[in-house]
């Protein structure tokens, strides 16, 4: 593995879940394989659980972390190659990545979508500038368009989840969630890229008509449009709001039925409830269901630390 991307980076799925899970076990199996190694984390956007989590994890491993905030502390970066600085951007992306590639092993990097061009959004045009002029491996902390720690640690936590159970094919549902303002696309595309990708689960994405993702990630998911039908005999249930891909960055409806609650989950197998967080109590979920045994999202969470572990681990190891 040279960089984290997304999904298609990984080689092998299950290899990589029993790596995270032998590192929860036993956090400093591999204490010193990152011994004078140094990881920067630029942050073009807020974060919680990602930036912890990371550095817990680079830390266990015996590297050295540094963590910038560009949004608060350092200059407005240009990534058009044929920009002509004359508006707010003060540094471009070309002058200062080889500069980190020469501070830095290994490299996070997180930003959002603009939501202004589809194109560029979607063309990851932030996160493949760092790879092109960096010369060192590239972890996505979240781009434009997958949030693949994120994701990794679902399919972690689900796993985790089926070791004592009986379940053989779990049917997992993604279902959107009203939201106060339009989010991005990130987390469901990651989702539904990983479950793909990973093929052990029935796989169904619940949404309103409009909400439909992007074809080159839901590939043969099953799309529903009623969320009681999709939740259905459900195993696991991911609650997450995103915005119109079709009609873009923008929210069509805000329908308020979508919400998910103790009464939405009646018909369900005794569903496991997940999101990424932060999230928004009594819009997104209920109170109940967040704080009910069923719900795994703080159990999601503290895998992000075994993520990142087992992600940094391996380019190490390859690099």
């Amino acid at each position: 593995m040279k960089n984290f991307i997304s999904v298609n980076d990984v080689d092998n799925i299950d290899e990589l879940v029993s790596n995270a899970l032998a590192y929860k076990a036993n956090p400093l199996l591999h204490k010193h394989i990152g011994k004078n190694k140094r990881l920067g984390l630029l942050f073009l956007n807020p974060s919680l659980r990602t930036r912890l989590s990371t550095q817990i994890a680079a830390e266990n491993l015996g590297m050295n972390v540094i963590v910038l905030n560009v949004d608060k502390d350092g200059w407005k970066m240009e990534f058009d190659d044929e920009a002509i600085m004359n508006g707010t951007s003060v540094e471009h992306i070309k002058d200062a990545a080889p500069i980190l590639g020469n501070y830095f092993d290994v490299l996070g990097v997180r930003s959002f979508p603009s939501f202004t061009n589809k194109e560029e959004d979607y063309g990851e045009l932030v996160i493949n500038q760092f790879i092109k002029y960096s010369n060192i491996p590239i972890i996505s902390l979240e781009s434009a368009t997958l949030h693949p720690l994120q994701s990794f640690t679902d399919i972690i936590t689900i796993e985790e989840s089926l070791i004592h159970s009986r379940i053989v094919k779990p049917k997992v549902v993604l279902t959107w969630a009203p939201h106060i303002k339009p989010l991005p696309q990130c987390v469901s595309n990651s989702f539904a890229q990983w479950i793909n990708k990973w093929q052990k689960a029935e796989f169904v994405i619940a949404h309103p008509k409009g909400y439909e993702l992007d074809k080159q990630f839901t590939l043969n998911a099953e799309i529903v449009n009623n969320q009681k039908e999709a939740l259905q005999n459900a195993d696991f249930v991911y609650v997450k709001n995103w915005s119109s891909y079709n009609d873009y960055g923008r929210m069509l409806c805000d329908d308020a039925s979508w919400m998910l609650t103790e009464q939405s989950l009646q018909n369900t197998n005794n569903a496991k409830i997940m999101h990424c967080l932060p999230v928004r109590r009594n819009v997104e979920l209920s109170g109940p269901v967040l704080d009910s045994s069923n719900s795994l999202t703080t159990t999601q969470a503290s895998n992000r630390v075994w993520a990142a572990q087992a992600v940094i681990s391996k380019i190490l190891q390859n690099s």
